[in-house]
């Protein structure tokens, strides 16, 4: 046998040892049967629950996936190289952050996540012209695709379960009514939707309480569909959609929303948001702000995320909001943090997506559909077992702009649940005569 053989078999040796430990370190509950890439079945939990299966095609999908696990199990899911046999690709996961929950990243990982610390500003380096591109690669896909998992209204972004009723569109509905009710608005006022997505919450906010919305997206997808439904629903007078940059925004608002937007704006850009918001803000001006935040202090994006799902984004931690919020001249007056509801928004997008699976493959292909299965199952289970929530924030200029107490919240939130009603059966009555 010759030394090169020896050692070849020594390195696969070792690594099936490396794999074994790390496993078994990993699942303490549950059970994990793992066919490595010679074809041997190893065992791993304490036997209890349905067997989650996963097979390694070769040794060196094993080599990868160990070196660097963060960004190398999505991309051989993705390829093929890791499949699960029995479960899913989120019984997997779900199976193995339940178990590491409060356990010690290991030195590789720190080491791995120090690095791309340094360097973060680099991949947040969100100039306009790379902006307008990270958000191409991710909402300008083809519009069909978010048409088959969101709710009716395309809301994507965390949804407001009020109680245990896991209906979407319910949920997504609150979300807007919840936002809204922490805007105070009146009618005629000036409002700026930051990021406004498929126009929904500014659509919302223009036909329920009688402001004027400008929202600004960088998507030409959301862009188009936007202005299409303002004009479908004759709100086009109240309602307008730009393709343009918050920074390129004359102010001055009333009033400032953002929802799921700010997580694209870069660490390094925190302090030029803030001071843009002010400067658009009237004097007596009130802002919210819905983001993702990590309850465990600054950290880095996941470079399978950063790599395929959104480049140039980071959630950020309330420890890094706040300061620069104070800094930039503005009050906060009320924070508000989601625990779960993005789990439970994140799990009915999997199932939807899911269910159809088919469609997603006719649109675009087996590669993509396991991409977007891995990106929904490990952001469901970040949300459930890492940590993850949401934060909205209301901010505004001065002290009396307003209320002392949260009493207005709560009413407003009611007096919109009739008016929700009063629509929703006014869309029943109208399907029923057509």
């Amino acid at each position: 046998m010759s030394s090169g053989v020896r050692r070849f078999l020594a390195l696969n040796c070792l690594m099936n040892i490396v794999l074994k430990k790390f496993l078994a370190y990993c699942v303490r509950k549950g059970t994990l049967e793992a066919v490595d890439g010679k074809g041997r079945l190893h065992r791993f939990g304490d036997g209890t629950g349905k067997p989650v299966r996963v097979r390694f095609a070769t040794p060196a999908v094993e080599w990868s996936i160990i070196l660097n696990t963060q960004l190398k199990l999505g991309e051989q899911f993705m390829d093929g190289g890791f499949t699960v046999e029995s479960g899913s690709i989120y019984d997997f996961v779900a199976l193995m952050l339940a178990n590491i929950q409060g356990l010690a990243p290991g030195k590789w990982i720190n080491l791995g996540n120090a690095f791309r610390y340094l360097v973060r500003r680099l991949h947040q380096l969100n100039t306009p012209l790379r902006a307008r591109r990270n958000i191409h690669h991710h909402y300008d896909l083809n519009g069909q695709l978010y048409a088959l998992f969101l709710d009716d209204d395309l809301q994507y972004s965390c949804a407001y379960f009020e109680n245990d009723d896991p209906d979407l569109e319910a949920a997504q509905l609150a979300k807007k009514r919840h936002l809204a009710a922490k805007l105070r608005l009146k009618p005629g006022m000036r409002v700026l939707d930051i990021g406004s997505g498929w126009g929904g919450l500014g659509l919302y906010l223009a036909e329920r309480t009688g402001v004027d919305v400008t929202g600004v997206t960088l998507s030409e997808e959301q862009h188009a569909v936007s202005n299409r439904r303002a004009a479908e629903r004759g709100l086009a007078g109240r309602a307008r959609f730009l393709l343009q940059d918050y920074r390129e925004i004359k102010g001055p608002f009333d009033r400032i929303v953002s929802v799921g937007m700010f997580e694209h704006v870069g660490v390094g850009y925190y302090r030029e948001f803030f001071r843009d918001c002010r400067e658009l803000l009237t004097p007596d001006g009130v802002m919210v702000l819905h983001s993702i935040v990590r309850s465990d202090g600054p950290g880095v994006t996941n470079p399978w995320i950063n790599r395929y799902i959104f480049p140039g984004g980071y959630i950020p931690a309330l420890s890094e909001v706040v300061p620069v919020i104070e800094k930039s001249g503005l009050l906060t007056t009320d924070i508000e943090i989601l625990r779960l509801h993005y789990a439970e928004t994140l799990k009915a997008w999997r199932e939807r997506f899911i269910a159809h699976r088919d469609d997603v493959k006719a649109l675009y292909d087996e590669r993509f559909c396991r991409m977007w299965e891995f990106y929904l199952a490990t952001s469901e289970t970040a949300f459930r077992y890492q940590g993850m929530m949401n934060f909205q924030i209301q901010i505004a200029r001065n002290l009396q702009a307003l209320p002392i107490t949260r009493n207005y919240m709560w009413e407003e939130e009611e007096r919109l649940r009739k008016i929700d009603e009063e629509f929703e059966r006014r869309g029943s009555l109208r399907i029923a005569g057509e």
